[in-house]
C-alpha cells in the first residue's frame, strides 16, 4: 500500500492537521488499484446531475489523484490519467494526451462514497476501484490535490506543490515518483 497525505496549500504552505487529506493506493487483485480517500467535508453544494461520471467535477468539492507515465520518446506528448473523487458519489475519470488535452473522458469506475461525522467534524470517505487498463505504462509520477471551499474562500491543497502565480495541476514536472502496488 502507498498512503499519500496532502498537507499543503497549492504553492507549498503546510496546513493544519484537521484540513489534511489521505489517499491510500493498494492492489485490488491483478487488474484494478484501490483508491480510498478519506477527508474533512465542508459542505460545499453537490453537483446538480445525480451520483456517477461527472464533468466539471472540479468546480466542486474534490480530491484529485494524476498518475503519469512512460510517454514513449522524449517528444512524445505525456500520457496521463485524472481520477476525480468527490464526496456525493460523484467521480470523473479522464485520460490525457499531452498536458490538459484530453483523449477519453467518463472512463468507467466502481466508487462508493458517504459522509460521516466524528469527533473532529465530519469527514467523507471515498472508495474507487480503477481498471489499471486506465492508467499510463511505468515507471509512474503522480501528484494528488484537494479542492473546497466557494468564490474567494475556494482552497487548492497538494500532495507536491506546484509554485506559480496560481494552481495549475498539470504541471507534470513537479510530480513525485511512485511505484504504484501490484505493479
Amino acid at each position: 500500500m502507498v498512503r499519500l497525505a496532502i498537507a499543503q496549500t497549492w504553492d507549498g504552505q503546510p496546513i493544519p492537521s484537521a484540513d489534511q487529506v489521505t489517499l491510500d493506493l493498494a492492489a485490488a487483485g491483478p487488474e484494478r488499484l484501490r483508491i480510498t480517500v478519506r477527508a474533512p467535508y465542508y459542505g460545499d453544494p453537490a453537483p446538480a446531475g445525480p451520483p456517477g461520471p461527472t464533468i466539471g467535477l472540479w468546480d466542486h468539492e474534490v480530491v484529485e489523484l494524476f498518475v503519469v507515465g512512460a510517454g514513449g520518446p522524449p517528444e512524445a506528448p505525456p500520457l496521463y490519467t485524472e481520477v476525480e473523487l468527490g464526496p456525493h458519489g460523484h467521480q470523473l475519470v479522464l485520460r490525457l494526451r499531452g498536458v490538459r488535452r484530453v483523449a477519453q473522458k467518463l472512463l468507467p469506475l466502481d466508487y462508493d462514497a458517504s459522509i460521516v461525522s466524528s469527533g473532529g467534524g465530519d469527514v467523507w470517505l471515498g472508495d474507487a476501484l480503477l481498471d489499471r487498463g486506465l492508467l499510463p505504462p511505468p515507471p509512474h509520477r503522480i501528484n494528488a490535490y484537494a479542492i473546497h471551499g466557494q468564490g474567494l474562500a475556494r482552497r487548492h491543497l497538494a500532495l507536491h506543490p506546484v509554485p506559480g502565480d496560481a494552481p495549475d495541476f498539470h504541471r507534470l514536472a513537479y510530480f513525485g515518483e511512485v511505484t504504484l502496488p501490484g505493479v
